[in-house]
């Protein structure tokens, strides 16, 4: 697998998702398994997709596996419901759900804070049959102003999440504009400037859209990027994206900040899934 040329790699920031890479360890093996393969920082979904309160024990030791492995945990999920599985997240389903999105906002904040993360992401929530989706879009709004003022308290930024119409086809967010209407939308509500566009560059490009454009157009709003390359969500170089332009494309651009690395491992152990990347540039500097 050709790897990327060393100025391009150089100006970036890595970060290993441990809900898609190393999913063949125990979570709490997974820190140090990032760490043991020359990366510096991890970010996750949500660890608990049946709770979105766990047991302070289970904080406490996932906590521990971070601060042992010697790396920064950048980013971090709120409750998302079943994720991976068939939810999109929970804050725009009404009743349970929504409460659930709100019983953690605190809870994540928190986690988030005691390591020292500065990013939260939360998924917008598919459309419910049955259900308005204006009542859908105010209850969003509602709940992602409430996460907002959390993210600000430990002053972190909010995370707003385009993903892709074929693999997500009840999910209303399935464009960069679209997106980048609800960070708008969110900050007006809040006054606080912290929400940002999280730009998948695999999402996009399964939806089609022209990234030189969505990077020159939004990149001053983009808080967090992740990529795959596509087809097939594998590793740079295992699809035909030009990653390596697109990540210069952001840097020309002023993006200065963390890209996580959001890709399926194939099959193979996720340790031999970064052949793309020189050891010299998996460290953050």
């Amino acid at each position: 697998m050709p790897g990327f040329e060393w100025s391009t790699a150089a100006d970036h920031r890595f970060n290993v998702n441990l809900s898609i890479l190393f999913t063949e360890l125990p979570l709490l093996e997974r820190p140090a398994a990032a760490a043991a393969a020359g990366f510096s920082a991890v970010e996750l979904w949500w660890p608990w997709t049946d709770s979105p309160t766990p047991a302070r024990s289970e904080l406490d030791a996932l906590r521990k596996a971070v601060e042992d492995a010697g790396v920064r945990l950048t980013g971090l999920n709120f409750y998302a419901g079943q994720l991976p599985g068939p939810d999109r997240g929970a804050l725009s389903v009404p009743g349970e759900e929504s409460e659930r999105f709100r019983a953690n906002i605190d809870v994540a904040a928190d986690f988030a804070a005691s390591l020292g993360c500065t990013a939260l992401n939360a998924l917008y929530g598919n459309r419910v049959e049955g259900v308005d989706p204006a009542e859908q879009d105010a209850l969003a709004l509602e709940n992602l102003a409430l996460a907002a003022r959390a993210a600000d308290r430990i002053g972190a930024i909010l995370l707003v999440e385009a993903l892709n119409k074929p693999e997500s086809p009840l999910y209303p967010l399935v464009s960069a504009p679209a997106a980048i209407g609800v960070v708008d939308k969110v900050n007006e509500a809040t006054g606080l400037g912290n929400a940002k566009f999280l730009m998948d560059l695999y999402h996009l490009s399964m939806n089609g859209e022209d990234l030189p454009s969505v990077i020159e157009r939004y990149v001053a709003k983009t808080g967090h990027v992740q990529i795959a390359d596509n087809p097939g969500r594998g590793a740079p170089g295992t699809g035909s994206l030009p990653l390596e332009d697109l990540l210069a494309r952001l840097r020309k651009a002023g993006y200065d900040g963390w890209v996580g690395l959001e890709y399926k491992p194939g099959d193979r152990p996720s340790a031999e899934a970064f052949a793309w990347l020189p050891a010299e540039a998996r460290a953050a500097r």
